[in-house]
């Protein structure tokens, strides 16, 4: 049995707990916006919603006015390669960053390398990757190593911290 996107959401939040209140936190490949709005509804001071399909990024600004969280919010509608580079140069640091690549698109390695490389991640934060269970994912990327796997059906969430 495949677990619901909120069964999986409610379990990665469980897993960062403490983490969440008052962190900046990095949505990347967005969709709707699901999980950073989640974020900042349990206390984040603040999200960057990464998301290059139009059609969403209108999608992610109606949820946060309806949850009344486009305040703490930027929404940037472009490629996540483009904005890291973005992010890297306006110097940019997360508390935690949460990337779910489409599963079918082997972006997940590629944009780990890019938080690494632009220095994305703040010392003590986390970066955490969606994927699906039988995906392989190597236990470090340029100085991010994964310290955690969790499988829920046929979704796997993979944690990783500096080193």
């Amino acid at each position: 049995m495949r677990p619901t996107a909120d069964r999986v959401k409610e379990a990665l939040f469980n897993i960062l707990g403490g983490l969440v209140p008052g962190c900046t936190f990095l949505d990347l490949f967005a969709g709707t916006g699901s999980i950073g709005i989640e974020a900042l509804s349990r206390g984040a001071a603040g999200a960057v919603f990464v998301e290059k399909f139009k059609e969403n990024i209108g999608v992610i600004k109606e949820n946060l006015t309806v949850t009344g969280m486009a305040g703490k919010a930027r929404v940037l509608h472009q490629d996540v390669a483009d904005a890291l580079i973005l992010l890297g140069m306006e110097g940019a640091k997360f508390d935690l960053i949460y990337l779910d690549p489409p599963y079918l698109e082997d972006h997940r390695i590629s944009t780990l390398a890019g938080i690494a490389r632009y220095g994305l991640l703040k010392p003590g934060g986390v970066a955490v990757v969606e994927s699906g269970k039988k995906d392989s994912l190597p236990s470090e990327v340029e100085g991010l190593k994964m310290f955690r796997q969790e499988k829920y059906g046929d979704t796997m969430l993979s944690f990783y911290c500096c080193k």
